[in-house]
Order: structure tokens, then sequence, then C-alpha cells
């Protein structure tokens, strides 16, 4: 779930940033003018952001009102209305294009998940995401990976030990950096440890490690030696994952997937805001 604290921080940085001069083109109107619009997918896919929605209008003025049409996760067809929004007209004018950006990022992060999973599903393997989001839209791309049917990997670097080549380069060894992980870890944080062949794969068993991350690796490589890894620890596949690839990599046995491709190729959604009267 989206905190509506922290979305509204956000949301009013991303409003003020848009509109820290005014909005000139309402100037032409009254500013008592009222009115309503109806927001309107004209994509397929998967519909996330309705605290986006419910919350982002209202930055700009606390009196605009917002009704949900559909719900959070819903498939959404080209004409669906997704929301019906009534009030000022200059609040709504001015706060369109920082709501519909963000919306239709979401959805279309939301809707890559959904389409990944659904590839997936017969193999048990979980997607997960990455950290690879873009700075300060990290807590809405990791929430729509969720609404997607996804799962989040890390979302701040405080949710877990992720020990990586060059964190083992600058300590000097694996053993030396998982010992040292050990010695700062709380009774709730996992270690995960990145692994890139048969040397770092048996190094990090012999230090019982919680997951293991096969980095790089091909699915045949990983299917070939997979079945060293004890019931004990946890398994994931990361690095260069597309949706043509994904298949393969479930069926090596891992148990996450690992997709930065979320965020960095999914293909936005797109939302028209049309006024009704």
């Amino acid at each position: 779930m989206l905190n509506v604290l922290k979305i509204r921080e956000k949301i009013t940085n991303f409003y003020i940033e848009d509109n820290h001069y005014g909005d000139l083109a309402s100037g032409i109107f009254d500013s008592t003018a009222k009115g309503t619009a109806t927001l309107i997918a004209k994509s397929d896919g998967c519909f996330c952001g309705m605290p986006v929605i419910e919350e982002g209008f209202k930055i700009a003025d606390s009196k605009v009102t917002v009704e949900m049409l559909i719900e959070e996760g819903e498939s959404i067809k080209n004409g669906d209305e997704i929301a019906r929004i009534s009030g000022n007209v200059c609040s709504i004018l001015t706060a369109e294009r920082t709501v519909l950006n963000l919306v239709q990022r979401m959805s279309g992060i939301a809707t890559m998940t959904k389409r990944l999973n659904d590839r997936v599903r017969h193999t048990g393997v979980t997607i997960i995401d990455t950290r690879k989001t873009t700075p300060g839209l990290g807590i809405f791309e990791k929430y729509a990976v969720s609404v997607g049917g996804g799962k989040n990997h890390r979302r701040t670097l405080n949710d877990g030990i992720m020990l990586k080549d060059n964190h083992i380069s600058f300590m000097g060894s694996m053993t030396k950096a998982i010992d040292e992980a050990k010695n700062i870890k709380g009774p709730m944080d996992k270690i995960e440890v990145e692994v890139e062949d048969e040397m770092m794969l048996d190094e990090a068993i012999r230090n019982d490690i919680d997951i293991i991350m096969f980095d790089n690796c091909t699915p045949e490589w990983i299917k070939k030696h997979i079945e060293k890894v004890p019931e004990s620890i946890s398994t994931e596949a990361s690095g260069g994952i597309t949706e043509d690839t994904l298949l393969e990599y479930a069926e090596t046995g891992v148990e996450y997937i690992s997709v930065g491709a979320l965020f960095h190729q999914q293909q936005a959604l797109d939302f028209s805001l049309k006024v009704v009267y």
C-alpha cells in the first residue's frame, strides 16, 4: 500500500515543479469557474494509480471531488471511463498533467508485471522487481509492481543485505564480506549474495546465507548447478532477463526472477482527461 502522507508529499513536489510560476493557460478562466471532467483510458492493460488520482487533484484544491469508476488492478480497455473529477476548472487543469503522467507510468508497469506473471504462473516462480527505479518515483513504481501481481525485492538499501560484486571486491573476499554482514545484521535481516560462477556458488553455499542470486548466468548454467543449493537457501535469477527469455529462466527451478525491465522497458499506458460539462 502507498502511504498517503508520503504520496501527498511527492505529488506536491511534482505539482510545484510543473506549476512554480503558475498556470498561464488556465488564467483565461474565471477563478470561480466549476466543471467536471472524466479520465478515460486510451490503451488496454492493467489500471494502477487510484491513490494518485484521489490525492493528486486535491493537491491543487482540497475541494475538488474524485469519483473512481473502476478498482485498482482492474483490466481496462481503450475507451473505459476511469474516474470523474469535479470542482474548480483551473485546479483540475493545473493538476491534470502531473496526475496523468504518474498514472500512465504506473499502469504501464502494472500491465507488464501482470503479463510476465501470467507467462510463468504454471512454474510457481515469483516475479520481483529491482532497485533500478527512477529517482523520485520509486514508491510509485514499486507499488505498481505489487498491483500487477509481482513482489518488491528491496524497497530501500535498508531492507536487507545485498552483497554485490563490488562489495566483495572492496572487502577482498566473499567470505569476509559475509562474515561482516552477519555481524551487522538484525534478527529479521536476510543476506543475499550475487554469484557468477561455480567457485562463487560453492563459497556462498559454504557460508550458509539466505539467498543466492544467479547474476548474468545462462538458464542452462543455472539448471545444471542449482541442485547444489540446499533447501534452506532461496534462489533468484537476475541480469538482463527479458520477456523472451523469462520462461527459460522460470523453468530452471529458481524461486524468484528479478526483472529490471519492469522499470526501464515498460510501455506506459495512455490516458486522457475529457470535459463532461
